[in-house]
C-alpha cells in the first residue's frame, strides 16, 4: 500500500495524508464504538458492475490496501461471523494473533484472536479443518435446533461449540446476534457470503458496512454483496468515511437511526 487518502477530511494537508498509513491509524479509524451494546459490521468488496466474486472468490478483485484493512478490521473484533459456503470456497482457517494488535485487545479485554463462527442449517462441513480442531480460540457453528444431530455431535467432538439460534433449521440473524453477545462477543465482523449478509440485512441486525469498491469491471453473472429476498423497505445508511487508493475506494457505511 503506497498511499491511502482521507479523501473526505479537506482538512488533512496533503503531504500528510499522501502516504501509507499505519495500523494503528486504521485501528483507530475504524475502532467500534463505545457502549457495550453488540455491533454487527461486514467488511466486503465488489467491482464497478457489482460483481463480489471472481471465479467464485473474492481474491481476484481485492488488492494489498484492502487486505491490509481486512486484517485490521479482524484485529479488533471479538468473533468473525461467516456463512458455511464462503468457508468452504475461501478455504477459511483461525484467525491468528497479531502482534500489532496485542496490546489493544488486552486493553479492550478481547482474547489474542478473533473468533471464527460459522453459521450453518446443515453442518454440511469438513469438521477435521484447522479450523474446528486447532483453532487459537474455539470456534463457534450457528446452527438451528433442527440440525442434524449426528452433525451436532461432530461438530462437538472436533472441538467446536454449537450455539442454537433458530427453531427450526435455520438461524435466525437477530438470535445469533444475540447468542454471541451473551459470550461476551459485542463486537462483530460478518464477511459474508453474499446469502448471509442479506440475511443479515433482512433481518435489521447490520449496524455498518465497510465495503472496498474494486475499479474493475468483470461482467458475468457473479452474485451481489448481498443476495435472497429483496427487503420490503431499504434501510439507509450514512457515509461515515472514505479512503483512497489507486483507484479503490474503502468506504464506510453506518446504519441511520431514528
Amino acid at each position: 500500500m503506497r498511499r491511502l487518502l482521507p479523501v473526505t477530511d479537506l482538512t488533512t494537508p496533503a503531504a500528510a495524508a499522501d502516504r501509507e498509513w499505519t495500523l494503528d491509524e486504521l485501528a483507530d479509524a475504524y475502532a467500534y464504538p463505545d457502549g457495550g451494546r453488540p455491533w454487527l459490521r461486514a467488511n466486503m468488496v465488489s467491482t464497478l458492475d457489482g460483481a463480489a466474486q471472481h471465479d467464485g472468490r473474492s481474491q481476484g478483485i481485492s488488492c494489498p490496501a484492502d487486505m491490509r484493512i481486512f486484517g485490521t478490521l479482524r484485529g479488533l473484533a471479538d468473533a468473525v461471523v461467516v456463512g458455511a459456503e464462503t468457508v468452504r470456497q475461501e478455504g477459511y482457517r483461525p484467525a491468528r494473533a497479531r502482534e500489532a494488535f496485542a496490546a489493544r485487545r488486552e486493553a479492550a479485554g478481547q482474547g489474542p484472536a478473533a473468533a471464527i463462527a460459522v453459521v450453518s442449517a446443515s453442518l454440511d462441513l469438513d469438521f477435521s479443518l484447522p479450523l474446528f480442531v486447532s483453532p487459537l480460540v474455539p470456534t463457534f457453528v450457528l446452527t438451528g435446533a433442527a440440525a442434524p444431530p449426528d452433525r451436532v455431535r461432530e461438530a462437538r467432538e472436533a472441538g467446536a461449540e454449537v450455539l442454537f439460534a433458530g427453531d427450526g433449521a435455520a438461524v435466525d440473524p437477530a438470535r445469533a446476534v444475540g447468542n454471541l453477545a451473551a459470550r461476551g462477543l459485542t463486537r462483530l465482523l460478518t464477511e459474508g457470503g453474499p446469502r448471509l449478509l442479506g440475511q443479515f440485512v433482512a433481518g435489521g441486525v447490520l449496524d455498518e458496512l465497510c465495503l472496498t469498491l474494486s475499479p474493475l469491471l468483470t461482467a458475468g453473472d457473479a452474485q451481489r454483496i448481498a443476495g435472497g429476498p429483496a427487503v420490503a423497505v431499504p434501510e439507509r445508511f450514512s457515509l461515515v468515511s472514505l479512503l483512497e487508493e489507486t483507484g479503490f475506494l474503502f468506504t464506510r457505511y453506518g446504519k441511520i437511526r431514528h
